[in-house]
């Protein structure tokens, strides 16, 4: 029977799982504090944004739209459509938060970034989630995506378009290493692929960033087909 760990094992468990992410935000969170100086922020502009934001998509989608003076109106309605998805991804890990008490859901859930729901979603298949765990996990991941955003603000005049030097790509390639952790085969590839060529299209077609909104729609819809013609060959 395996012993029942301690709040400080569990803590330590989620710092160790979380860790190989919190390395692999450092260069998108740096990406960010460069693009971010380079539309005109200032390093501490750049510092509370990723301390209150705390969401990479909208907040480099923000910076792609940002013009002098802001539109806020435009900005907002960016952020909202870029994290919309945050509604279904809080839905999922909450009802796994069965340890956590009715507060320490809600703070828990301001914290929640696609890294830290992937991760808790394993957690969740192998045992309880529990607040000492999350906490490892958010903790280092939380404060390594703000002083990163802080370095790369620093540093973004001397580096300048990190598009020139390819680190603009490892914002996504965070995104690829977690979509294959919840491959599961044939259903995967055609809800990816039905998401991909709709964001595409949109992209295309509609200006702004609809095409997100698009893409995640089309994924679900294909996931709940996939899911119905799953149950009617049984």
């Amino acid at each position: 029977m395996a012993t029942k760990q301690t709040a400080a094992q569990e803590f330590l468990e989620g710092v160790r799982r979380m860790a190989p992410l919190t390395i692999a935000v450092l260069p998108v969170g740096m990406v960010f504090g460069a693009v971010a100086v380079t539309k005109g922020l200032s390093p501490l502009e750049t510092t509370l944004m990723s301390a209150l934001v705390f969401a990479g998509g909208s907040q480099f989608v923000a910076m792609d739209i940002w013009t002098h003076p802001a539109s806020w109106t435009a900005v907002g309605l960016a952020a909202l459509l870029v994290n919309v998805r945050h509604v279904l991804m809080g839905a999922s890990i909450a009802g796994k938060m069965e340890a956590f008490g009715g507060a320490q859901k809600g703070i828990s859930l301001l914290f929640l970034a696609d890294e830290i729901w992937a991760m808790s979603e394993f957690r969740a298949r192998e045992t309880t989630l529990t607040p000492a765990w999350y906490a490892g996990v958010v903790g280092p991941f939380y404060l390594a995506w703000v002083l990163a955003g802080i370095l790369g603000a620093l540093l973004g005049s001397f580096v300048g378009d990190p598009a020139v030097i390819g680190i603009d790509f490892a914002f996504p390639t965070v995104f690829i290493v977690l979509v294959t952790g919840f491959w599961k085969g044939r259903e995967t590839g055609i809800v990816l692929l039905a998401s991909a060529v709709t964001a595409l299209a949109v992209h295309h077609v509609v200006p702004g960033v609809w095409y997100i909104a698009a893409g995640a729609a089309s994924g679900l819809l294909a996931a709940a087909y996939g899911g119905k013609s799953d149950g009617k060959t049984r």
